[in-house]
């Protein structure tokens, strides 16, 4: 076709302003100090342009060109620009380390086209796995019970691998489980789903299909696929359109095969504010007070699986301004917070809490999170921080709150530096809520009743207990009958029970004097304090939980 004049200059004019866009471009590059990229000369990969939707990259205008694991490279138009910042964030949540480039408006539309020749259909690339909203909310409908889950993944079973785990995961989201386990025994692979801490059995698994999930999931958590006699542990991210949900994944090999465990940690769960967490009013309001304290250090104590971390971040989510700095090292992150400085330990490299601790300080933090304090180095040094200035957090592990003080002096603390360092020590448990939909009344005459009743009436002068007449006792049901609220299980949910110990002057008295365990929870007493029994005893009262979940949980 021939060229006319017109059509030549307009080509010519083009070329200029491509070049002038390009110089222009890479003056900003040495202005920003990223480097300057031309995609229209390099290739961009597909799995890459994965990580970064389309309708998301154009808002942002950026895109990830390269991915190496977890390392992205991603070429953004103005670092300055808000929505490519707030894809950056969205980007670290997700574990992702990213790179920066700098690239002209034309790269940034030719990379753009990239997106025309990504498959419909793809399986997830290593440290992420996509499930799109639309699949979620029809699994959430669709998934209400048990036998619903169960249904759905064992019609996945004849499928692509990359469908039976989507189903998997939507499985655990749909009925809020927090661990799913995977465990291969002789005759079978066991499926099992944790829920309110408690494990129930869903399904077994075909062995074919559980060795192609086996080295899916390998894949996805960026493990060794030919590595079968030792434990290995990584991580993945499940996208959905609004967030970003981390697994935290650990294999173990045993003598059927490799155990699979994998901790969901879905933002929601630490979406709570104190009031939310299920303390008694008077409890909320004195840790309140605590926490607009400038200094000191309160810890929380209970075993794995207490909610102590939920604790925490809910403390850390209160007390978060832009006016103060707030720096936490955790073993290992669970959860990312935005605005808030997170580092983890590493044993290999020598960084541990004490360490690490011992860094944070010179960082000029306000508040200060101590993942756990397991040495006499560690505990030391956030009682020194707490004693200079800094709100310290961390947590310990002891039966109770009056355990705490012991516990420290048994780590080698000396007692003059623990009772003005400490402002308050608390200990929690989580136990089930009663389905509000399908819970049963506990006759009068029921022995559970009449213990509750009595144990009520031993309760410290002052506390506000319910006069008998204006509470009905429940418990769980345990028909065979399957109630569409909670699936049948009888709970739906989990609150805390908790108990705490403020350091006052007599407290501090006791402190220095060594004092033993029993003489510091009469003093508790004197404080009008209750045990985590006595406030489960009262979550009973208001029909939030019954006595056998209680007694499960507490003794």
């Amino acid at each position: 076709m021939p060229q006319f004049p017109d059509d030549k200059a307009r080509r010519k004019l083009d070329q200029l302003r491509h070049r002038e866009a390009e110089d222009a471009t890479k003056l900003a590059a040495d202005h920003w100090r990223i480097p300057y990229v031309d995609l229209s000369a390099l290739p961009v990969e597909i799995d890459a342009l994965k990580v970064i939707p389309e309708e998301d990259a154009r808002r942002a205008e950026a895109v990830a060109f390269q991915v190496a694991g977890t390392h992205l490279k991603v070429a953004v138009r103005n670092p300055e620009n808000p929505a490519t910042i707030a894809l950056l964030d969205d980007l670290a949540r997700r574990r992702f380390v990213c790179e920066r480039y700098l690239i002209s408006v034309y790269g940034l539309e030719h990379a753009w086209e990239s997106y025309e020749h990504i498959p419909e259909s793809h399986g997830a690339s290593a440290g992420a796995i996509e499930l799109s909203a639309e699949k979620v909310a029809a699994t959430l409908q669709e998934m209400t019970t048990l036998a619903d889950v169960r249904k759905k993944i064992e019609a996945s079973f004849f499928g692509r691998t990359s469908e039976a785990l989507e189903i998997i995961l939507a499985g655990a989201l749909a009925m809020d489980a927090s661990d799913i386990h995977i465990e291969p025994q002789k005759q079978s692979v066991r499926l099992r789903l944790r829920m309110d801490g408690t494990l129930h059995d869903i399904t077994d698994l075909p062995t074919k299909l559980f060795t192609l999930l086996l080295s899916r999931l390998k894949l996805i958590a960026e493990l060794k696929l030919n590595i079968h006699d030792r434990s290995q542990d990584g991580r993945f991210t499940v996208a959905l359109r609004d967030t970003a949900i981390e697994i935290r994944m650990s294999v173990l090999p045993g003598p059927d095969g490799e155990n699979i465990v994998m901790r969901v940690l879905n933002p929601k769960a630490i979406s709570l504010s104190i009031r939310d967490l299920g303390l008694q009013p008077w409890i909320a309001d004195a840790l309140e007070k605590e926490l607009r304290k400038p200094n000191g250090l309160i810890l929380t104590t209970g075993p794995t699986g207490s909610g102590k971390t939920t604790t925490l971040y809910t403390f850390l989510r209160a007390v978060h301004s832009p006016e103060i700095k707030i720096i936490t090292i955790e073993d290992p992150i669970e959860y990312h917070l935005a605005g808030i400085e997170q580092t983890q330990t590493d044993a290999e490299k020598g960084y541990d809490f004490a360490n690490g601790l011992r860094a944070i300080v010179r960082q000029d933090p306000d508040i200060i999170l101590v993942g756990e304090i397991r040495d006499l180095e560690t505990a030391e040094t956030a009682m020194h921080a707490a004693l200079t200035g800094h709100l310290v957090f961390s947590t310990l592990h002891t039966n109770d709150a009056a355990g705490t003080i012991p516990r420290l002096i048994d780590l080698g603390v000396r007692p003059a530096i623990i009772s003005p360092a400490i402002n308050v020590a608390m200990a929690q448990r989580l136990v089930r809520k009663l389905c509000a939909a399908c819970r049963l009344p506990v006759h009068p005459d029921d022995p559970a009743y009449a213990a509750v009743k009595n144990e009520l009436t031993l309760l410290p002068a002052g506390i506000p207990v319910p006069a008998e007449g204006m509470w009905t006792i429940f418990r769980a049901e345990t028909a065979a009958r399957v109630c569409p609220a909670c699936g049948g299980i009888g709970y739906k949910g989990r609150t805390g029970v908790y108990e705490i110990i403020l350091v006052n002057d007599s407290m501090e008295q006791l402190i220095l004097q060594s004092a033993s365990e029993a003489d510091i929870k009469k003093e508790a007493v004197m404080q009008k304090q209750i045990t985590m029994r006595q406030d489960g005893l009262l979550k009973i009262a208001a029909g939030i939980t019954d006595l056998a979940e209680v007694e499960r949980m507490v003794g």
